[in-house]
Order: C-alpha cells, then sequence, then structure tokens
C-alpha cells in the first residue's frame, strides 16, 4: 500500500490510499451459468479513502420504468436475484443489481483492510448517484439492508419506497433484548449478549482455510440446490485472492455498542424513524438470522405503520433461491400499489 498525493475533491482535500493489489474475476468464469444471462454493465465507484474501482450491475427492464435497486449481502452477488429480475421486468419495472466490491464481477481488492463498512455504503451511494438513480424502490436483504439503508439516509429523496426482506441494522441496541431470535444486544452498561450460531459463524469464516460462498448458500436455503447452482456463487473467487471481500464482510460485523458499524446503524435508524414513505416487509418464516427484525421495522419506521407485511411461507435465509418469483410479486406489487 502506497500514499497517493493529497489531492482536492469537491473542494476539499482528501489523502487517497492506492489500492495497489484489485484482481477481477475472469469474464469466462460467467459464462454459461444456469439462469444467468444478462448483460453486464459496469461504473466506477468511490468511497472516502480509497482509489476509484469499478462495480458491476445488472440494468434490466424499460429505461423510463420505476426503478428497483435489489442489493445483496454476504455471500452472494447478483446472481441471487435472477429469478427476481424477470417477474419485475415483466411488470414493467427497470431492475438496478448491483454486486457489492469484492463480489461477483466487481472488483475484489485483495487487502483485507480496504474494505470498510463506511465504503460499502460509499461505493453503492457512489453507483445510485453516478446512476442519478431518483424514484429508487430499495430491495435489501442480508447486508444489502444496512448497507442500502444507510445509502437511504444519505439520499433520502432519491428514494420512494423500501421492501426490507430478511435483512436487519446492526445497531447493537440494549432494547433489541428479547425481541430478535438471534440476539446482538448490548446489557446494561459494559456486557454484550451474543447468539453463540453468529459468533461461530463469525469465527468460521476468519479460520477456514478455504471459504466458499456455496457452503453458506446451501446451508441457509430450505430448497436443494443443483450443483451447477452451487457452483456459479463460488464463480466470482478463483483463489484465495479474490476472497477478501468475502471474509472481511463477516468481520465487519458489529459486536458491541462501541463498534463504529453499530454508531452506523443508529444513525440509519435514526433516518427511518423519520422516514414516511412506503415501507414493507417481505421475510420467510425460516430464517433465525434475521427473524424479530421485521417487527421491529414495522414499530418504528413510521413508513411501515398500516402496511400490508408479507410473510412469505417455505423459505429460508436466502429467499430469492426458495421463492424468487413470490418475492419479485411482492415488489411489484407494492411498487403498483404505492
Amino acid at each position: 500500500m502506497t500514499q497517493l498525493a493529497v489531492r482536492r475533491e469537491r473542494g476539499v482535500c482528501a489523502t487517497l490510499t492506492r489500492v495497489s493489489d484489485v484482481r477481477r474475476t475472469p469474464d469466462d468464469r460467467f459464462d454459461g451459468l444456469p439462469g444467468y444471462d444478462f448483460e453486464p454493465h459496469y461504473a466506477e465507484v468511490v468511497a472516502d479513502g480509497v482509489d476509484p474501482l469499478r462495480m458491476h450491475y445488472l440494468d434490466e427492464g424499460p429505461a423510463d420504468g420505476p426503478v428497483a435497486l435489489l442489493l445483496h449481502g454476504q455471500p452472494t452477488w447478483s446472481y441471487l436475484y435472477r429469478t427476481v429480475v424477470p417477474v419485475l421486468v415483466a411488470a414493467g419495472v427497470r431492475v438496478i443489481a448491483p454486486d457489492n466490491i469484492g463480489f461477483g464481477r466487481s472488483d475484489k481488492p485483495a487487502v483485507a483492510t480496504d474494505y470498510t463498512f463506511a465504503r460499502h455504503i460509499g461505493w453503492t451511494r457512489s453507483l445510485v448517484t453516478s446512476l442519478d438513480l431518483r424514484d429508487v424502490t430499495l430491495v435489501a436483504q442480508d447486508w444489502g439492508g444496512p448497507i442500502g439503508l444507510s445509502v437511504l439516509a444519505a439520499e433520502p429523496d432519491r428514494f420512494a419506497r423500501v421492501v426490507a426482506a430478511n435483512t436487519i441494522l446492526h445497531t447493537a441496541d440494549p432494547a433489541l433484548a428479547g425481541r430478535l431470535t438471534w440476539a446482538v444486544h448490548g446489557e446494561g452498561e459494559s456486557r454484550v449478549v451474543l447468539e453463540q450460531a453468529l459468533v461461530d459463524y463469525l469465527l468460521h469464516t476468519q479460520r477456514a482455510p478455504e471459504l466458499r460462498a456455496s457452503d453458506f448458500v446451501g446451508a441457509a436455503t430450505t430448497t436443494p440446490l443443483s450443483p451447477e447452482v452451487l457452483a456459479a456463487y463460488d464463480a466470482p473467487y478463483p483463489s484465495a485472492g479474490h476472497t477478501a471481500g468475502l471474509r472481511q464482510m463477516t468481520a465487519l460485523l458489529p459486536l458491541t455498542r462501541n463498534d463504529v458499524g453499530a454508531r452506523i446503524g443508529r444513525r440509519t435508524m435514526r433516518a427511518l424513524e423519520e422516514f414516511h414513505r412506503p415501507f414493507v416487509t417481505a421475510y420467510s418464516d425460516g430464517d433465525p438470522a434475521t427473524r424479530g427484525w421485521d417487527e421491529v421495522f414495522q414499530e418504528r419506521v413510521p413508513g411501515a405503520r398500516g402496511r400490508e407485511h408479507v410473510t412469505i411461507a417455505g423459505a429460508g435465509h436466502f429467499l430469492q433461491e426458495d421463492a424468487g418469483a413470490e418475492l419479485g410479486r411482492v415488489v411489484a406489487r407494492v411498487i403498483a400499489t404505492t
């Protein structure tokens, strides 16, 4: 890592860190993936403190249609939404589905510390502003919630509505005690309560000599996935050098109130408590990792009150795999009726 000279950006001096080792997955790794024949699109995105990077995104449907921004989490990429996209396109929706930096066809810095929660937010915000997306319906699952809802907090005028699907906000708020199946909350002045499975998951991702996205996706769906589909989730990662972002996103999980990510989460929640536009939860009935957050959002976000919230039956954490078409219909209905 070397330091670039101080430069002026938007009239403010900023020191950029040279990202000296960026991996790009060869295009042929994405040839012939089942159900994923979408045209790739790329944008240069920026975040505080690092060089611009190339982010991949899908752009499907009518250019003048209402925009749905589909955000994935860890360890997936836009492949996760392959059965959701056609449903929305058929409903006249323009679909933008990016791959987070470090995932899918997007650039992958090979140094883990180049990834921070704030930068993930910054990279996604940069895509939204560079494409000048407006009247956006945010569809957020897993880390897509903490990232996307924080982009909404920073750019509220660009977002018309939200569909939250099996996602959370990282706050470690003591008020979450007893509300969540997977506990992550403060207790008293200096203690935390953590779900054992969450800690086990975090430690495994940091200690395992090999990290395969397919292992986690296959374990968190109710529908058995074919070997070809599982291989598609691993396609972006031909070597260990391509998996720094995959590992680091889990390491960024805020487990205490003092974590910078928890502070971001609380700030985002404060913004959501002023969000009066439609906010609909579409959670599955088979995801203990996020169970309880649907009710938290319904209570705390003004735009969620009085809405027709959805429980998708028979689906796991990655409900896009188990019930992608159903999720697509939910999103299309929310766009059409709000």
